[in-house]
């Protein structure tokens, strides 16, 4: 193959000086055929040729083929042609899809104090243990994992703080008979994420089972917690649940919380329901049950109208 057949693909070559004359294209003489009188010996452009070829063969591998043992051309597939990983990551899908649900539907997708039956009733304002437990306890503890996990019981903030995982809907629900307060919320964020926080839930009754976490300074201050897994009905596309109890060293009053997640698709239910009563099991069962069929319809008429 001639330096001149291949060289007619788009290749740029980085500049460099040379101490004598050019031997980037092959000279008129370099290509005449050979007189009786003076034996043709190998010039530095056809010497390397076989090298030559070897480079463009492995740069221009969508436009032009390896060269043959009889320095014959082979012309592969057409300039411009490209696999669909050598796309520009621009013209790729983006990871971040929009939202199927939109503000108002994603309120339409929450519960109501009816699916939980005749004692819970629309909240009257935030339950005092919230303030007396759990913010003095949140983040007061060496251990990370356990750490976050009160932190996320107060904030109720179980899948990040950025823009894109803003809650879109919320309702907190009370039952003053019981004492407690149930708040649930509807969370926009990809699969994956979702995904990989369910996950971390998982591993907490084993890394956070038994710990203790300071309300205060002295010992008289700490307060006792434990996690437990809660089992959930097998609703939506991922789930996951615990059971948390925080209570003071003399163990006068325990607050119960049971912290639960579901995804649909790209969506995800979320909830606390916390009481210093025996916990209602039911609620957080049915808060579940009708909260992934409502999020799941709400879903499919976002699709339909898009």
């Amino acid at each position: 193959m001639s330096l001149a057949a291949a060289s007619s693909s788009p290749v740029v070559t980085p500049a460099r000086p040379s101490p004598g004359p050019d031997t980037t294209l092959p000279s008129a003489a370099a290509t005449a055929p050979p007189t009786p009188t003076a034996p043709v010996h190998p010039t530095p452009a056809t010497a390397g040729r076989p090298l030559l070829c070897a480079v463009l063969s492995a740069t221009l591998v969508l436009a032009v083929s390896a060269c043959g043992a009889g320095g014959e051309r082979v012309v592969g597939p057409p300039v411009g042609t490209a696999s669909a990983s050598s796309q520009s990551p621009a013209t790729l899908p983006s990871p971040a899809l929009p939202p199927v649900l939109t503000r108002g539907q994603a309120r339409a997708a929450l519960i109501t104090a009816a699916d939980l039956g005749e004692a819970w009733e629309p909240t009257r304002g935030a339950a005092t243990w919230r303030d007396e437990v759990l913010k003095t306890t949140a983040g007061r503890t060496d251990r990370p994992d356990c750490r976050r996990l009160l932190d996320v019981l107060y904030t109720e903030d179980l899948f990040g703080g950025g823009a894109t995982t803003a809650p879109r809907a919320t309702v907190a629900l009370d039952d003053p008979d019981g004492g407690a307060q149930l708040h649930y919320r509807i969370t926009s964020y990809r699969a994956a994420d979702i995904d990989a926080t369910l996950a971390w839930l998982a591993t907490l009754p084993d890394a956070c089972g038994h710990f203790e976490a300071r309300a205060g300074a002295g010992r008289d201050a700490a307060r006792d917690v434990r996690v437990t897994a809660l089992t959930l009905p097998g609703a939506g596309d991922a789930r996951g649940g615990l059971r948390v109890t925080v209570s003071d060293a003399r163990a006068e009053e325990t607050l119960t919380v049971d912290l639960a997640a579901v995804r649909v698709g790209d969506d995800a239910l979320s909830l606390t329901n916390g009481t210093l009563d025996a916990p209602a099991d039911d609620a957080t069962r049915a808060a579940v049950e009708v909260g992934t069929e409502r999020l799941t319809e709400a879903r499919r008429q976002g699709r339909a109208q898009v």
